[in-house]
C-alpha cells in the first residue's frame, strides 16, 4: 500500500488511473460497506461527530415540516379536478399508504445502521458503491432542484398573503435573457441563505424552528379546514357544477382515484429526509420509528381533511387546478373570500419548514457521500463547534440561492421526484435483499431472480394501466399481472429463508410490505412524464460520467490508503461468482 501513487498527484498519474478504469471498476463499482463500517470507522471521517440531540418529537416536527409544504396546495387541485374528483380523499389515503409502506423499509434501515446517509449508506452496504452513488448523486440533484423551487414558491405565496395581484411585482424581469430565466427572485435567494445560516449553526437550533413554524403552519391549515367544512355543502361531494359532467363521488371511476394518487403522491416527498437525523437521535431504536411513521400518518390525515374540506366547498369540476384552495374561497359561498390570504400566509410557513427540512437532509446525504470518498472529503467535515456537516451545508445552500435567483417555478417543477422514487424503489429492494442475502453464506440469485421478476410483473402492469384501452381484455390482462406477481411473492416466501433478523425494529409481514412499495413506486414512476424521464437519464448519464472520471479512483486510493478498509472492498459480484462456483 505503501508505494501506491496517488491517481491525482500529477497529469501522469491520473492518465494511468484511467487506464486502469475497467480493473478499478471491477474492484470498487460492486463493493460493499458494512453497518459497523458505516456507523464507525466512515463516520470518524467527518472529524467531530454530530450530536444526539434529537427525540422523536423533534422527528415528527422534522417529518411534518418537511411533507406539508406548498405541494398540497397545488396538487390537490388537479387531482380533484382532472383525475378523481371528490374521490381525491381517497387518493392522499392511497398515496400516505404507499409513503408509509416506504417509511417501514427507510426505519429498518435507520435503526440498524443510525448515519447521516440515509438511502446513499443503506444501498452502499446492499447494492454496492456504484448504485449508491447513482441514486444518492440523483437524490442530491432533485433535492437541489426542488428546494430552489419550493424558495420561488415562497415568494409566490407572500404575494398571496400580501393581497398583491400579481408575482411579478416581486420579482424583477431582465429582459436579454431567455424566458424562463429572465425573472431575477432576490427574496427567494435570501430565503435560502437565512435558512443555510440556521442549519450551519445548530440542528437543534433548526428543530426549534421548524417546530415553531410547523405549528403556526398547522394551525393555518386546521383553520383552512374548518372553514371548508363550515361553509361547504355536502352535496358537493356527488354533484358536479356542470351537470354534463360526471356526477357521483367516483366521476373518474376506480383509475382516476390511482392516477389522483400518482399526481398527489408528490406531497409526501420529504419524510426520507427523516431517515438523515439518524445519526443526531437519542435512542434510535425507540425514536425512529415513532418519528417516521408517525409523521406520516399524521401528514395523511391532515391532507385528507383538506381535500375533503376543498370538496365540500365547491364541485369537482369548478376547483382551480392550479389554486385550489385559494380558488375555492374566491369562488365557494360569500364572507369567506378574505380565508385566500391566509391561506398564502400558512403557505408561507409550510414553505419555509419545508425548506428547512429538505435543506438539512441534502447536507447530510453529501456529508456521508464525502465519507465514502467517491466526492472529495471536505464535503463530509462536521465543524468542532457547532457539529454540523457546515462545508455541505453551505456549498449546497449557495447552488440552491444560484439555481433559485433566475430559473422559473414551471422549469424546475419539471425536473423533480423521478429520482425520489427511484431511490424509494431501490430501498424498497434493498431491505428484502439485505433479509435474504448474507455476503459469503448465501447464495444472491434466487433473491435477484425475485426481486427482477416482481420488478418486470409491476412494469408490465404500469404500462398496461396506462396505455392499454378500456375493456375486458385490458382488466382480463391487469388481473393476469397481479396474480403472476402474488404467485412470485408467495414461491419466493415459501422457497427462501430469511440469512438474517433485525436485532431491533424490522419492516413486518416481509416480504410483503416492501414488495407492495416496490409496486406502487413503480406505479407511481409509469404516472411522470416524458421530461421527467429525459431529465433522470441525463443526469444519470453525467453522474455515471463523475463516477468513471472521479469517483471510482478517489475511492480505490482510498482503499490502497486503508482508507476504507479491505472487508468493505468485497464486492456482491465477488460472492456471487463464489457461489457459482460452489454450485
Amino acid at each position: 500500500m505503501g508505494t501506491h501513487s496517488h491517481s491525482f498527484s500529477s497529469f501522469k498519474s491520473y492518465l494511468h488511473a484511467l487506464s486502469d478504469t475497467p480493473n478499478r471498476l471491477r474492484r470498487r463499482a460492486c463493493s460493499v460497506s458494512t453497518s459497523s463500517e458505516e456507523t464507525s470507522r466512515l463516520r470518524a471521517r467527518s472529524g467531530s461527530e454530530m450530536k444526539r440531540t434529537l427525540g422523536w418529537h423533534d422527528l415528527i416536527g422534522f417529518g411534518v415540516g418537511g411533507m406539508v409544504g406548498a405541494g398540497v396546495f397545488v396538487t390537490t387541485g388537479r387531482a380533484s379536478n382532472l383525475c378523481a374528483g371528490p374521490a381525491v380523499v381517497l387518493s392522499y389515503a392511497i398515496a400516505g399508504l404507499c409513503a408509509l409502506l416506504s417509511s417501514f423499509c427507510y426505519t429498518e434501515f435507520a435503526v440498524d445502521m443510525p448515519v447521516a446517509g440515509g438511502a446513499f449508506s443503506y444501498i452502499r452496504v446492499t447494492f454496492g458503491e456504484f448504485l449508491a452513488f447513482l441514486t444518492g448523486a440523483n437524490l442530491i440533484i432533485d433535492y437541489v432542484l426542488s428546494n430552489a423551487a419550493v424558495a420561488r414558491g415562497f415568494t409566490s405565496y407572500l404575494g398571496t398573503a400580501l393581497g398583491l395581484p400579481a408575482n411579478a411585482q416581486l420579482r424583477f424581469t431582465i429582459h436579454g435573457l431567455p424566458k424562463g430565466y429572465n425573472e431575477i427572485d432576490l427574496i427567494a435567494v435570501l430565503v435560502v441563505l437565512l435558512i443555510t445560516i440556521v442549519i450551519c449553526y445548530s440542528t437543534k437550533e433548526s428543530s426549534w424552528l421548524n417546530m415553531s413554524l410547523t405549528a403556526l403552519h398547522i394551525l393555518f391549515i386546521v383553520f383552512v379546514i374548518a372553514v371548508g367544512f363550515w361553509r361547504g355543502n355536502l352535496i358537493n361531494f356527488t354533484e358536479p357544477g356542470n351537470p354534463q359532467n360526471a356526477g357521483g363521488f367516483f366521476p373518474f371511476g376506480a383509475s382516476g382515484v390511482f392516477n389522483g394518487a400518482a399526481v398527489v403522491y408528490v406531497s409526501y416527498i420529504g419524510y426520507d429526509a427523516v431517515s438523515t437525523m439518524a445519526e443526531e437521535v437519542e435512542n434510535p431504536v425507540k425514536n425512529i420509528p415513532i418519528g417516521v411513521s408517525g409523521s406520516v400518518i399524521l401528514v395523511t390525515i391532515l391532507y385528507c381533511l383538506m381535500a375533503a374540506s376543498m370538496s365540500a366547498l365547491l364541485p369537482y369540476d369548478m376547483i382551480d387546478a392550479d389554486a385550489p384552495f385559494s380558488g375555492a374561497f374566491k369562488e365557494g359561498p360569500p364572507g369567506v373570500k378574505w380565508v385566500s390570504n391566509v391561506i398564502g400566509v400558512g403557505a408561507s410557513f409550510g414553505i419555509v419548514t419545508s425548506l428547512l427540512v429538505a435543506m438539512l437532509g441534502q447536507a447530510r446525504y453529501m456529508c456521508v457521500i464525502g465519507r465514502s470518498c467517491v466526492v472529495p472529503s471536505w464535503f463530509a467535515k462536521v465543524h468542532p463547534s457547532t457539529s454540523t456537516p457546515v462545508n455541505a451545508s453551505s456549498s449546497l445552500g449557495i447552488f440552491t440561492a444560484a439555481i433559485a435567483l433566475f430559473t422559473d417555478l414551471d422549469i424546475l417543477l419539471d425536473l423533480v421526484s423521478i429520482g425520489t422514487l427511484f431511490v424509494f424503489y431501490m430501498v424498497a429492494n434493498a431491505v428484502i435483499y439485505r433479509r435474504y442475502v448474507a455476503i459469503g453464506t448465501t447464495n444472491p440469485w434466487p433473491t435477484l431472480s425475485f426481486l427482477f421478476s416482481f420488478s418486470l410483473t409491476s412494469v408490465m402492469f404500469t404500462l398496461l394501466w396506462h396505455c392499454a384501452p378500456s375493456g375486458k381484455p385490458k382488466g382480463f390482462m391487469l388481473g393476469v399481472c397481479v396474480a403472476v406477481a402474488i404467485a412470485v411473492l408467495l414461491v419466493f416466501l415459501f422457497m427462501v429463508p430469511q440469512a438474517r433478523k433485525p436485532e431491533n425494529w424490522g419492516v413486518p409481514f416481509m416480504p410483503w410490505i416492501p414488495s407492495i412499495s416496490i409496486f406502487l413506486n413503480i406505479f407511481l414512476l409509469g404516472a411522470l412524464n416524458k421530461g421527467s424521464y429525459l431529465r433522470f437519464g441525463f443526469f444519470s448519464a453525467l453522474t455515471v460520467l463523475v463516477y468513471v472520471a472521479y469517483s471510482v479512483h478517489s475511492s480505490f486510493d482510498a482503499e490502497e490508503d486503508g482508507t476504507l478498509s479491505q472487508k468493505a472492498g468485497e464486492s456482491i459480484k465477488e460472492c456471487i461468482e463464489r457461489e457459482v462456483h460452489i454450485l
